[in-house]
């Protein structure tokens, strides 16, 4: 059956590219209303289902829009809200973007095991996959589905990076997804955060929210600029590693595949299948999910 949260979870802070301070609340939803978000701030309130159609840009995140109707940073609180069982919820925010809170979805996590669920009285409508579906974007991501009992991602990552080169991370949604996937962080490369700034994007970012690795050496002079443009501490420019302590040793993979199920979430219904995801990224997740909902309309 369907579910809805049982009580209204609120949530307040920074939005990771803008910068500016946000108030969210995500409120329980009557059946068949689908996750829907609504932008308060806007007049009249606009509001529009979270999914992939309206998805218009991906770096660093994606965005939904749909004229002045636009929210950036939404798959870690979709993947929450799919990895969880919440099926209807309206979504309320005063900004053009979610909250990043500590860069993981470990927050929304806790918030819906605190208040719990609400069975309703209608039927998930499950999309079980009957034949192989994949989408490769010709740059070496490739995503797949494939028939199976339960819903079960894998991701592979790489880079050219001495300190993040490979890695794999798996999980079976019924029960690991809390404590294995959920706290996993977004992360960055010291190398991106100028031309990231340069670009108005990371206005709120910090070691607080992200993993930040610094893998490849600068000057000692322009590494304290970029530590001094992000309000951290001064680091040795000769010293590689992560800047704040990994919470596994894959969260970067485990943070992939986070993004990955909220991603997926914007198919709009719950995926029954195994997902296989090499080198994922929001720009091939979201193509994917588009692809998904494309052959769900035709089979109508």
């Amino acid at each position: 059956m369907q579910q809805t949260l049982n009580e209204i979870i609120s949530f307040e802070g920074s939005g990771l590219h803008t910068g500016l301070f946000i108030h969210m609340t995500v409120e329980p939803a009557d059946a068949n209303h689908g996750i829907q978000i609504a932008r308060m701030d806007l007049d009249g309130c606009p509001v529009y289902p979270a999914v992939a159609d309206y998805v218009s840009a991906t770096e660093r995140g994606t965005v939904l829009e749909n004229g002045v109707w636009r929210v950036s940073t939404v798959e870690h609180l979709l993947s929450a809200l799919s990895a969880m069982g919440v099926d209807n919820a309206l979504i309320k925010v005063d900004a053009p973007e979610v909250p990043i809170l500590d860069g993981s979805a470990r927050y929304y996590v806790e918030a819906i095991e605190r208040v719990g669920l609400r069975e309703q009285e209608a039927e998930r409508e499950v999309y079980a996959v009957s034949e192989k579906i994949e989408y490769d974007n010709g740059n070496g991501s490739h995503l797949s589905i494939v028939p199976d009992n339960n819903f079960s991602v894998e991701v592979r990552i790489g880079y050219d990076s001495p300190i993040l080169s490979s890695q794999i991370a798996r999980v079976d949604l019924s029960a690991d997804y809390p404590t294995e996937i959920a706290p996993a962080r977004t992360f960055c490369f010291v190398r991106e955060i100028e031309p990231l700034l340069d670009r108005g994007l990371i206005k709120g970012g910090n070691l607080d929210n992200a993993l930040v690795i610094y893998d490849k050496p600068i000057s000692q002079d322009k590494l304290n600029r970029l530590a001094d443009l992000c309000h951290v501490r001064h680091i040795p420019a000769d010293k590689l590693g992560y800047l704040s302590e990994p919470k596994y040793q894959n969260e970067a993979a485990r943070h992939k595949l986070l993004d990955v199920i909220g991603d997926l979430a914007l198919v709009g219904k719950p995926l029954q299948g195994r997902v296989t995801a090499e080198y994922p990224g929001h720009g091939v997740n979201t193509a994917f999910a588009k692809k998904i909902r494309e052959i769900m309309r035709q089979n109508k």
